[in-house]
């Protein structure tokens, strides 16, 4: 139980890899408070989530700014504390390059890099209370440079810019700030996996170990221990949990 007692707020965690976070993480003992639009998938994450440990559920539009601050302030009105901040939502739409909109740029934007300084400025006051966790995401999409991805490549590799600033910051209060940049397969990539099964194939044939990531017990148990005691010597670090797609140097 490596979170036993712990608090914790994930974003974007009714499905796919949030919802594998929160699972793992309650598993170990945390009291989470999932953060989503969709209440359907958000009840039925909670109803999971409450056979191990007891959550919360917010359903929320994050990219308004006063959003932050109200699912802080009733997380701690609940639980008494806050302990881990995971910032996992984020919705963008490919575009080529030259093709790429101010609209998409404020989509990606929008939903992702402006929730998550939202979030750590929220959290802040609390984390520094209990010496806690944050857990952001970045994206092969912008440390590789993938095609089409112009404004979601710029949001994560500028949620990774201020992650290394958070950390260097906040690292004397003993806050850790890190990063996973993931692969795994979500509803969204089994979808794309029956609509594509080629693409799929090549997509899979070039990650060294001939799989996608469990969105609970690949991606979320690295969550669970950057959550942890396990990583308090660790911070402003990218951790790759992608089959080993891309070799940081």
């Amino acid at each position: 139980m490596k979170l036993q007692g712990k608090v914790g707020i994930i974003t974007g965690s009714a499905s796919g890899i949030g919802k594998g976070m929160a699972l793992a993480m309650a598993k170990e003992g945390a009291h989470i408070a999932i953060v989503d639009v969709n209440e359907e998938k958000g009840k039925e994450t909670l109803a999971e989530i409450n056979q191990y440990t007891e959550g919360m559920l917010f359903i929320k539009d994050i990219s308004k700014q006063e959003s932050a601050h109200e699912i802080v302030a009733d997380v701690v009105k609940r639980f008494g504390k806050l302990d881990i901040l995971v910032n996992n939502a984020h919705v963008s739409r490919q575009a080529p390059f030259m093709e790429t909109t101010q609209e998409l740029f404020d989509l990606s934007f929008g939903t992702g890099f402006y929730p998550t300084v939202h979030f750590m400025q929220a959290a802040y006051p609390e984390l520094k209370k209990t010496k806690g966790k944050v857990i952001n995401f970045a994206s092969g999409a912008g440390i590789d440079g993938q095609v089409t991805q112009t404004s979601y490549a710029a949001a994560k590799e500028a949620i990774r810019g201020v992650s290394r600033v958070a950390a260097n910051e906040w690292g004397p209060e003993g806050i850790n700030v890190n990063l996973i940049s993931p692969i795994a397969l979500t509803p969204g990539v089994e979808q794309w996996r029956e609509n594509a099964p080629e693409l799929y194939e090549a997509m899979l044939n070039k990650i060294p170990l001939r799989r996608l990531g469990d969105p609970e017990q690949d991606i979320g148990r690295v969550a669970v221990f950057l959550a942890s005691s396990d990583a308090d010597y660790i911070t402003g670090q990218t951790f790759m949990v992608d089959g080993g797609s891309i070799k940081l140097r």
